[in-house]
This record gives structure tokens, C-alpha cells and sequence, in this order.
């Protein structure tokens, strides 16, 4: 059922790197040579030196590291405004895991990012993706080491072997990091308003109070109030720290104008403060 909410966005546009002066008819200075065009528009400028990794090269590598690596993956992809870009594939194996609750399952996921405006590091990384909300959580230290050769002519991409990769991950962090998902859901919450109020003091994502002379709750917290309400009830379970964490969870990823790279920082600072707690 999770599937129908995955997300799926075109990663594969006709995209290309140009000489700056054959598109604007003037001499460029040194540095800035060659333009990065996406589905059309200009979306960098760049030195000559720079080597262009076109999604279809790096997506389509990491698809098929687990294809050979005999994994099943389901795929989930996010485009914005056709300059970053990530490739979500979230594995289905025995591995799965729930967290107290035969609904509320956790899967390993990898998570791939690139962009053609510089605003985002090519990077691989480990995390979790929870089905009963579609939700990503990126609180895993394991990334994935590869490189990138650039030649006058060719770019090639040069990843480990997927199968050890996934292997050391499942060793040394996705059990202890599935035991912390354990310990938030021992705790609950006995007064949301206040535990949403303490997560915003201390993390600064965003104000708790719709302005200085309004202490009602601003939308986004009470978004992440109606989160945690829905949450309970669809699970039928009392809220809990673990539910706390996945309602701010989602209103990050969704609803908060964060570069990915952001995103996974205050997804692990957010984590980490909630785990204070218990």
C-alpha cells in the first residue's frame, strides 16, 4: 500500500554542459567556460575543468549496485525544479524490521543525491524508510565511499561492491539505531503541545508561536500536532517519543524549503534531541 505515496519524478532530462561563449556569442572570463543546461536552461556555469555527472550515469550505477547485489528494492525519486535530485531505493528483505508494532515497519534505505546547480554534493548515504508514512529517516552515519574520474572526454564512476557495503551497515549501525526507534516508543507523551514546544526550543526549526504577540500554535506546529494525533490513531497506540520524532520528521521533509543536505543535519540533530529525552 505504501507504494501508491512514493514519489516518483523524472530524473532522466536531456541535460548537458556547453561552452558559455557558443551560447551567448561573448568571450567568458577564465573560470566560469562551460554552462550546465537542464531540460533546456541554463542551471550552472562552470571552469572547463569541470566534469558534468549526469543523473543517468549515477542513478542508474546505484541501481544496479543492488540489482547485482541480489537485493530487492522498491525506487522513490524527487525532483526540484530540474536541478537537484534524489534516488531513494529502499530495500525489501528479510531485514525489515517493526518497532513494537506489527504496522509500523522500518526498511533500510539507500539514499543518492546529485545536482546540476551545485547545490547539492553527489553523496550516497544509508537510512531508514518507514512504510506507514512514506517518511525517510536519515539519522545513519554509514555513507558510501565511491569517486568520480573525469577525462577530457569520459566521466566514470567508481563504487565499492554493494553487497559488503550493505553487509557492514546491517553489523554496525541499522540494529542499534532500530533499538533507539524501541526506546522513543517506551516513552509517551503526556502533553504534546509541550513536548512539540520543548523539540522547537531546542532545535530551532522553526517557531513554536505564530508571531510574538500570538501564542497560538503556528501551522507548522500544529501540523506536526495533527501528525502525531493521526499517527496514534491509525496505530492505535498512546502518543510516544517515537511518533513525536516522526511527525517533525515529515514536516522537515515535506513542508520545511531545506537542501537535502540540510535536511539529513537537522534530521540527525532533531533525532538526537528527541533520544535525550527518554
Amino acid at each position: 500500500m505504501y507504494l501508491s505515496n512514493l514519489q516518483q519524478d523524472n530524473l532522466y532530462l536531456p541535460n548537458e554542459m556547453v561552452a558559455l561563449d557558443l551560447l551567448t556569442g561573448y568571450p567568458s572570463r577564465k573560470g566560469l567556460e562551460n554552462a550546465i543546461l537542464s531540460n533546456g536552461k541554463i542551471v550552472n556555469v562552470v571552469s572547463k575543468s569541470y566534469g558534468h555527472l549526469s543523473n543517468r550515469l549515477f542513478f542508474e550505477k546505484a541501481e544496479n549496485m543492488l540489482i547485482e547485489a541480489g537485493l530487492s528494492f522498491q525506487r522513490r525519486s524527487i525532483n526540484r525544479n530540474e536541478r537537484s535530485f534524489v534516488l531513494d531505493l529502499i530495500i525489501e528483505d528479510q531485514n525489515q524490521f517493526r518497532v513494537k508494532n506489527e504496522n509500523d515497519q522500518i526498511l533500510p534505505m539507500l539514499r543518492f543525491t546529485n545536482s546540476y546547480d551545485g547545490s547539492e554534493n553527489t553523496t550516497g548515504h544509508f537510512g531508514f524508510f518507514r512504510k506507514v508514512c512514506s517518511n525517510g529517516l536519515h539519522v545513519a552515519d554509514t555513507s558510501i565511499a565511491f569517486s568520480v574520474r573525469h577525462t577530457r572526454n569520459n566521466t566514470e564512476l567508481v563504487v565499492p561492491k554493494m553487497s559488503d557495503l550493505f553487509e557492514k551497515f546491517l553489523e554496525n549501525e541499522y540494529y542499534s539505531i532500530i533499538t533507539k526507534f524501541g526506546k522513543l516508543q517506551t516513552v509517551k507523551l503526556l502533553d504534546t503541545k509541550q513536548f512539540v514546544m520543548d523539540i522547537l526550543k531546542q532545535t530551532k526549526l522553526f517557531k513554536y508561536e505564530c508571531s510574538d504577540k500570538n501564542p497560538s500554535p503556528s501551522k507548522k506546529s500544529k501540523e506536526v500536532l495533527e501528525i502525531i494525533d493521526q499517527e496514534s490513531l491509525l496505530l492505535d497506540e498512546a502518543p510516544n517519543l517515537w511518533l513525536g520524532y516522526n511527525a517533525f520528521n515529515r514536516v522537515l521533509h515535506t513542508t520545511l524549503k531545506k537542501s537535502f543536505q540540510r535536511q539529513k543535519q537537522l534530521d540527525q540533530k532533531l533525532f538526537n534531541t528527541v533520544l535525550e529525552m527518554v
